[in-house]
């Protein structure tokens, strides 16, 4: 019986174009996360050279957090991953309490003003 271990890659194409290794990933210890390198941590695990469970536990992500990155370059490009912008990415809801209550009041019947 044999046990298989899975080949890792040397390198894949970073999000800029170049060839992206394990040394070329942010520090383990990154607390500030500007769009260059949650890319770099996207691209390391859609290569191959990280797997999602070794990225999350190597910059103490959630996978919720990390799978966030993902959809927002698929959806938005690198733009996407802009903190200061993130609310313009987002789905918008489908609606908001202020649209709730102003639906609402125009369902209520006409009424003479008491004052």
């Amino acid at each position: 019986m044999s046990i298989r271990v899975r080949s890792r890659v040397k390198f894949v194409i970073g999000p800029d174009g170049s060839p992206l290794t394990v040394a070329d990933l942010p520090a383990a210890n990154t607390t500030r996360w500007v769009i260059r390198r949650k890319a770099q941590v996207v691209a390391a695990v859609r290569g191959g050279l990280l797997t999602l469970e070794e990225a999350c536990e190597r910059y103490r992500l959630t996978m919720d957090e990390y799978l966030s990155w993902q959809q927002s370059i698929d959806r938005h490009g690198l733009a996407g991953l802009r903190t200061t912008k993130v609310q313009e990415y987002r789905d918008p809801p489908s609606h908001g309490a202020a649209e709730d209550e102003q639906e609402q009041e125009q369902d209520r019947p006409f009424t003479s003003n008491p004052f």
